[in-house]
């Protein structure tokens, strides 16, 4: 049985198996999952099996019990898709004060709420580490299903940006745009 990190009221979130690698596979190979990540492009299993479930597995010893977690449905046991909630990319090895949250979810569980559910739990995870100061969410602008998952989960726009893609998917053009929740906002009890 996978170490579980996170319950909510329906769902369990755990760590990744190197079993996992049909489950991750299948959901990369969903166009409408990989709509806002690669164009709808899927993921080669031999990639998810030699590259992303090792790199998802390694999160939680990289990022000092942070990572990547499978997503279930706590009734069922039915994979749902995959939450995350470590440093960003571009923080230095070892900094913990601003977690980045992102979620991928299986087409058949969109509509559910389970984006919010795992967001708002794994926020409040954040903010019960005294080291986090800052939670983050970020998303293509047009991505409006997830700008609304991140509002619902208590973050607030914080910027705009654009990136530099060498091969840009359609939507890129109106740039990236990313959330936040600072500790110093939290309500008070």
């Amino acid at each position: 049985m996978a170490e579980v990190f996170v319950e909510t009221g329906r769902l369990v979130l755990r760590r990744f198996e190197a079993g996992d690698a049909d489950l991750v596979t299948g959901l990369d190979s969903d166009p409408e999952v990989m709509r806002f990540l690669t164009g709808g492009r899927p993921t080669p299993r031999e990639q998810v099996a030699a590259t992303v479930l090792p790199r998802m597995i390694a999160s939680y010893d990289r990022y000092d019990g942070y990572g990547i977690w499978a997503a279930e449905e706590r009734a069922s046991g039915a994979f749902a898709g995959w939450f995350h909630l470590r440093p960003p990319s571009e923080a230095p090895d070892g900094a913990l004060e601003v977690l980045e949250l992102g979620y991928r979810l299986r087409r058949a569980v969109w509509g559910r709420g389970y984006a919010t559910e795992g967001s708002l739990a794994l926020v409040a995870t954040a903010f019960a580490d005294p080291r986090v100061h800052r939670v983050i969410a970020r998303t293509m602008a047009v991505n409006s299903a997830s700008r609304r998952v991140m509002e619902k989960a208590g973050l607030r726009f914080a910027r705009s940006y654009h990136e530099s893609w060498t091969d840009p998917i359609p939507g890129a053009e109106h740039g990236e745009v990313e959330y936040a929740l600072d500790r110093a906002d939290l309500p008070t009890p």
